[in-house]
């Protein structure tokens, strides 16, 4: 019987998981998983069990939102120990499981981790640490996340525009250099999104277009501080709709990318405080990562022809 490492987080969605917990370890147990059940108590237990227990099990399943994701992911890969992986997404936004196609009824993904397919994703690295789909800095790292969830469906990204125009006047910028293989600039810089998802706080295509999650490389997208009042509309506009430009607005590719500054810059990875940094250098560690996905083929591309 192979063994399989439950992780949740008991807190995440509100709780959402305490309604469904007894149903999910039934469905990975009628399919002859010896299931070991832990909730978290604290942050990074999830990313300490893994690294320390994952040798342990065969598989390893994690529940709670893109936090959660990411302890679990970080603690997998710094155990050294190859495993698949399930994710039943119990979050807010759950980016990374909407670009993956994975559902958010919790019993229907309990059911993908034992029916799906592996599929091998990408994954972040952010000087020592992980990230599973997004490492952002600046004026915008903070507002799809709370933009109320009940406007972006009644308004999509203009529920976004909102609220980036309210906090115009509290936009601070960074001075920064950026080098990669594909671009190198110095300047003042109000925000910055390096990603691997075609959905970034909620919001679908926010990213770019043709995005891939398993090609070894990020998107990127880098916003100078605009001069003017015209610029700072050209710039949110061109940020919320890729299709739109703005000599303001950086969009490219790239595998490999470092970003110094002579001040700390606050960093979040995944959603969650990713520390202040002078020097931040990330890799794209290509395909390094399975997880279980409904194996239609492979995710499609957001903006790809169907």
């Amino acid at each position: 019987m192979e063994k399989l490492l439950f992780v949740y987080n008991p807190c995440s969605g509100k709780g959402q998981i305490r309604g469904s917990l007894s149903q999910v370890i039934e469905i990975l147990s009628k399919k002859g998983y010896d299931v070991t059940v832990y909730p978290t108590k604290r942050e990074m237990d999830g990313c300490e069990t893994v690294e320390k227990r994952a040798k342990e099990f065969d598989l390893i399943v994690c529940s709670g939102g893109d936090g959660t994701l990411d302890e679990v992911v970080t603690g997998l890969l710094r155990s050294g120990q190859k495993r698949v992986l399930g994710y039943i997404p119990a979050g807010s936004t759950n980016d990374f499981a909407n670009s993956l196609g994975i559902p958010k009824q919790m019993e229907q993904a309990a059911r993908l981790i034992t029916d799906g397919v592996p599929f091998s994703c990408d994954i972040g690295k952010f000087n020592d640490n992980y990230f599973v789909y997004v490492a952002a800095f600046g004026m915008l790292t903070d507002v799809s996340y709370q933009t109320r969830q009940d406007l972006k469906n009644a308004l999509g990204h203009a529920a976004y525009v909102l609220e980036a125009m309210k906090r115009m006047g509290t936009w601070r910028s960074s001075h920064l250099h950026v080098e990669c293989e594909e671009y190198t600039g110095e300047g003042d810089y109000v925000f910055g999104m390096v990603t691997n998802s075609d959905s970034v706080g909620g919001f679908k295509g926010l990213p770019g277009k043709n995005v891939a999650l398993n090609d070894g490389m990020f998107e990127v997208m880098l916003v100078h501080t605009p001069k003017n009042l015209i610029e700072w509309q050209e710039a949110i506009s061109a940020v919320l709709f890729p299709d739109q430009k703005s000599e303001v607005v950086q969009r490219f590719k790239t595998k490999h990318m470092v970003i110094t500054s002579e001040t700390p810059v606050a960093w979040t990875r995944d959603g969650e405080n990713g520390g202040e940094h002078t020097r931040v250098e990330l890799d794209n560690m290509c395909q390094v990562l399975e997880i279980m996905t409904p194996g239609d083929d492979e995710p499609v591309p957001h903006g790809a022809a169907l």
